[in-house]
């Protein structure tokens, strides 16, 4: 007769929830922000091209020289006192103020990045182990695209595929016209207002581009981020609000308008007083803070423009956790 106390111990029961960003690297370091780059930059959704060709120019040019410039940029927005990007910080409280709204027993919210620390195949092994038979997988990205929200449902799959033992699995779809998102950022664009002591020209809505190809072959994202500004704009139409797209990356054509030109063309079309605003980060991160609160800021005052400023990610605010929140109880 079996013996049951030969049987392992195994927990069961229990729901994960798993909301998951693009990434960060773990430090400021040269090495730090190789590794990330590589990880990030070899994955085939992120760079459609021939992977020979690819792995050449990524491993002789790009991973010796461009690392030096991203972890300049990391510097400027790094957080000292917890040593970690803020994507990570806010991520990480997005979690935290999750679990603390969401009191359901046995359900267990965590945090992954597609690329960098802690890795999505880490947390779900976690989970698992913790004795969650059904996970939900929330991606941080409101507009789909292939580069973003696909990539990450490729990673959970391939853990999955490695698994004895899988739990039941449901992926939160894009968010980008739910109506807690698109109110989330009407107030934080109304409480920024309040805030600065000059009335905006202009609402610039940068949203991160995609090579234009990808769009040519069917990627939905560009239309996602036109009707977000669309639905924003329906709901605060007291300034103008222009869509742009931000941080392309090598020669070819991305989608347009771009947002360093447009900032760069806007003082002499008299738009000098500019309110940025980007709707498709879920956390501030480097491309927010960097690319658009400091060199975009630089490049319009340099062209003649007189104030600017940007909203702030929906970060850890209660407007956006009441709108994850919303988000995963529909698949609890």
């Amino acid at each position: 007769m079996e013996n049951k106390n030969d049987h392992p111990t195994i927990n069961f029961g229990k729901t994960g929830v798993l909301i998951i960003n693009l990434g960060t690297p773990d430090s400021t370091s040269w090495l730090d922000i190789r590794k990330y780059l590589r990880e990030f930059l070899s994955d085939r959704r992120v760079i459609e091209v021939n992977p020979i060709i690819w792995q050449i120019i990524l491993n002789v040019f790009i991973l010796n020289l461009r690392p030096s410039k991203t972890a300049k940029a990391y510097k400027e927005i790094w957080m000292k006192e917890e040593n970690i990007s803020p994507l990570l910080h806010y991520t990480r409280q997005q979690a935290k103020k999750l679990s603390n709204s969401i009191t359901e027993k046995n359900i267990i919210i965590d945090y992954a990045m597609r690329y960098g620390n802690p890795s999505i195949k880490s947390k779900i092994r976690y989970l698992h182990d913790q004795g969650c038979e059904n996970l939900i997988i929330l991606p941080l990205y409101p507009q789909y695209a292939a580069a973003t929200t696909a990539t990450v449902c490729d990673e959970v799959y391939r853990t999955l595929m490695k698994m004895r033992w899988q739990p039941s699995i449901k992926i939160i779809p894009h968010y980008e016209s739910h109506p807690l998102y698109i109110d989330a950022l009407v107030n934080s664009l109304k409480k920024k207002i309040k805030e600065i002591n000059w009335k905006p020209d202009l609402i610039l809505a940068s949203y991160h581009g995609i090579p234009q190809k990808y769009f040519d072959k069917g990627d939905p994202y560009h239309c996602y981020c036109q009707k977000t500004s669309r639905l924003i704009s329906e709901k605060f139409n007291l300034i103008e609000i222009k869509t742009t797209f931000q941080s392309r990356f090598g020669p070819q054509k991305w989608l347009e308008p771009y947002t360093d030109k447009t900032l760069e063309k806007l003082p002499s079309e008299g738009k000098k007083n500019v309110l940025t605003i980007c709707p498709g980060f879920s956390s501030d991160c480097v491309e927010t803070l960097e690319e658009i609160l400091i060199q975009g800021k630089e490049s319009f005052l340099e062209s003649g423009g007189e104030n600017f400023d940007m909203v702030p990610c929906l970060n850890d605010s209660d407007d956006h956790i009441a709108l994850l929140k919303s988000l995963i109880s529909k698949s609890l």
